[in-house]
């Protein structure tokens, strides 16, 4: 029975893994926040009595929380690819 529980955990893991492949970064940031913010839900509500509750409502947060981050990373890129072509531009130019 335990073999196959350990068994039943390393296939869930990887098709956790193998499920991601085709996803963009803003869908994988967005998916890892409701993952991470559903297991933290449910660890703060199991304290108060609805862990339900709490997985519901750490996955939305965790979600909106992975959104902004990605928003996030893709000014900087975006920041940092205008600076590079100014750079560019700029030793070009003289």
């Amino acid at each position: 029975m335990k073999t196959m529980k350990i068994i039943a955990l390393l296939l869930a893991g990887i098709f956790l893994f193998v499920g991601c492949a085709g996803m963009s970064d803003t869908q994988k940031r967005t998916g890892t926040g409701v993952a991470a913010g559903a297991a933290a839900g449910a660890v703060v509500g199991s304290f108060y009595g609805s862990a339900g509750a709490g997985a519901a409502i750490g996955a939305a947060v965790g979600g909106a929380g992975g959104y902004v981050y990605d928003q996030h990373v893709k000014s900087k890129e975006k920041a940092y690819k205008e600076g590079e072509q100014a750079g560019k531009q700029s030793s070009t130019s003289k």
